[in-house]
């Protein structure tokens, strides 16, 4: 995946910076309530070498136009946060199914949910699609994928995150790139530095914009005089989206794509996943991937937004896994160890890492080799 406008996740932060910045070394009540809602690892740790690296910063900062009174007030409540770095060290290149991945991003909840967001906010939603030509189903769509619309924008401080990261150095440049363009956007006014949260990688808002994506995308709709993707009211980011794909290679009044039928071409065709379904593609596919560099987030942002327009599930069936279990059968797997007493942590499917352990319980409560994997013997000893 490419480190487009959204290479990231979810986090959060704030402390105090060192004496010498002249400023105060005491949380504010507010930073430290949204603290005491996060992992320990998430809080600010004292670190004086990130000190150190702050007070360095400083020049360069006030050098790229950021003014003294912008860095006292974004630094005053910051700090190191180690669970960030431990986040950026431990990814991995974790590649689900086309299958699984749309039993996610296209559940039956996040389908409800979806229509009822574009019920809430469709006239906003058309009037951008006049607007950007975006269709507003793909708007829709994309905002789901990324906040669950706005109910999971990350509550991490900016400042604190692609501070901790510029200081870190593994991705140095690329993050203090960020901080910069972060700190722009609280000297511009846009938004305050308590509320100015999002993920651990410093993706904030309703559609997760990375602070030099907002520079250059974010909109006010409301016309408030600020680019407010954070507030309650998803209007101003809804556009920013809009206006991303836009200029990105959106073009009005054409699909995304489409499930083709057994044998038919249409285009550009794509297979995913092997023995699954075929999908024509559009450009308007690729400016999707612009968002986000992977074909299955293009094709559950699409099929999403077929799905909250009315449009019914994929006709082509997947093919069995590895273990020569289909999609019923792991939704089977997991009702019945869940009937026993094991958390799977929901019965859609996808064998995640809650059902792996729970298959490992199972499998040592019956003198087995616990070693988490499914098969069709196991399904049936549960019947």
């Amino acid at each position: 995946m490419s480190f487009s406008r959204r290479n990231f996740l979810v986090g959060l932060s704030s402390l105090a910076l060192a004496a010498c910045q002249g400023t105060s070394t005491t949380p504010s009540r507010q930073t430290a309530s949204i603290a005491q809602g996060l992992p320990v690892d998430l809080r600010p740790t004292p670190n004086g070498a990130y000190d150190a690296w702050v007070t360095s910063f400083r020049g360069r900062a006030l050098s790229a136009g950021i003014s003294e009174t912008t860095l006292n007030a974004a630094f005053r409540n910051t700090g190191y946060l180690p669970g960030v770095i431990k986040r950026d060290r431990n990814q991995t290149e974790f590649t689900r199914t086309l299958e699984d991945y749309l039993s996610i991003a296209a559940s039956d909840e996040r389908i409800a949910k979806g229509k009822a967001a574009f019920a809430r906010h469709g006239s906003t939603l058309r009037n951008l699609k006049q607007s950007y030509g975006v269709d507003a189903e793909i708007i829709c769509a994309i905002w789901g994928l990324e906040s669950y619309y706005g109910e999971r924008k990350g509550d991490i401080p900016v400042i604190s995150a692609t501070s901790t990261l510029a200081f870190d150095g593994r991705r140095g440049s690329f993050y203090e790139k960020q901080l910069i363009a972060a700190l722009r956007i609280l000297q511009n006014g846009d938004i305050t530095v308590d509320r100015m949260t999002g993920s651990w990688a410093g993706a904030m808002g309703h559609t997760q914009f990375i602070p030099t994506s907002y520079q250059a995308f974010a909109v006010d709709y409301t016309g408030d005089g600020r680019r407010d993707i954070w507030s309650d009211d998803p209007s101003d980011a809804l556009a920013s989206t809009a206006a991303y794909l836009q200029r990105n290679g959106w073009t009005r009044g054409v699909s995304w794509g489409r499930e083709l039928r057994p044998g038919e071409s249409a285009g550009r065709v794509i297979q995913p996943q092997a023995g699954g379904p075929r999908f024509g593609v559009t450009g308007n596919f690729s400016a999707i991937k612009r968002y986000n560099n992977s074909d299955s987030y293009a094709i559950g942002v699409g099929h999403l937004a077929d799905r909250i327009a009315g449009g019914g599930p994929l006709r082509t069936a997947f093919p069995p896994d590895q273990y020569g279990l289909t999609k019923d059968d792991r939704i089977a797997l997991q009702s019945r160890l869940t009937a026993r007493g094991y958390d799977t942590g929901g019965a859609d499917g996808v064998l995640g890492p809650k059902s792996k352990a729970a298959i490992a319980d199972y499998q040592r409560s019956r003198g087995l080799e616990p070693t988490g994997d499914p098969s069709q013997a196991l399904l049936a000893s549960l019947a």
